[in-house]
């Protein structure tokens, strides 16, 4: 084995962390993966579907549909990995929780960890459970806006952590608004290619989610 090679054996691991309620997975979230994934290098990116929203209050689709679908989106990138660690545990689902577990799994290579998240979500950290504890375990990996900086809450700010921006082009795309236009029936969900994935349409029209009678 040459020293290039040995060095790339025990090179740690680069993982990214992609959490959300996926309600349904939508083409900015696939874009911000695969962005991190080429400009951090990652091995892989895993995408971990919420089981129990702490900060959330209404009805979510259930589990096995988010992940279903999750599953569709991604099926085309083998470095995307769908992760049911946080739909398989009772209780909120808490970050901090996923990580340690993660992360304990991965021992003895400690790995080198990036949660990607939103600027909304960078900039409400300071409100997520343990999230000083977090910091010391993550990079965070925030996708910009327009080009700015991510910018931080105060709490946030006065804590050293690590950050990195991901330039992601603005996409004019949210799940809630997906879910307010298929509960209007203004389109058939086979018709909505440059809001979901394809085979995230497909499902979502074969299985009548987000239709005026599942409100």
């Amino acid at each position: 084995m040459t020293g290039s090679d040995f060095a790339q054996s025990v090179a740690p691991r680069r993982v990214g962390l992609m959490g959300g309620s996926f309600d349904p997975v939508h083409q900015a979230h696939v874009n911000l993966a695969a962005l991190a994934l080429a400009q951090l290098h990652l091995d892989e990116v895993r995408w971990i579907p919420v089981g129990h929203p702490w900060q959330k209050s209404r009805q979510l689709a259930s589990a096995a549909d988010r992940l279903a679908m999750v599953e569709a989106a991604t099926a085309h990138e083998p470095r995307f990995v769908v992760d049911p660690i946080e739909v398989n545990r009772s209780g909120p689902s808490y970050t901090l929780d996923t990580v340690r577990a993660l992360q304990g799994s991965a021992e003895p290579d400690p790995g080198h960890w990036f949660l990607i998240i939103g600027q909304d979500q960078y900039a409400n950290f300071h409100t997520w459970h343990g999230w000083q504890e977090l910091l010391q375990r993550v990079t965070l990996a925030v996708a910009g806006r327009a080009g700015e900086p991510p910018r931080p809450g105060d709490a946030l700010a006065a804590q050293p952590h690590d950050v990195v921006m991901l330039p992601l082009p603005p996409m004019p795309v949210s799940s809630t608004d997906i879910r307010a236009r298929l509960a209007r029936g203004e389109y058939p969900a086979s018709l909505a290619p440059a809001l979901v994935p394809e085979p995230v349409a497909r499902y979502i029209a074969n299985h009548q989610l987000y239709a005026p009678s599942h409100r």
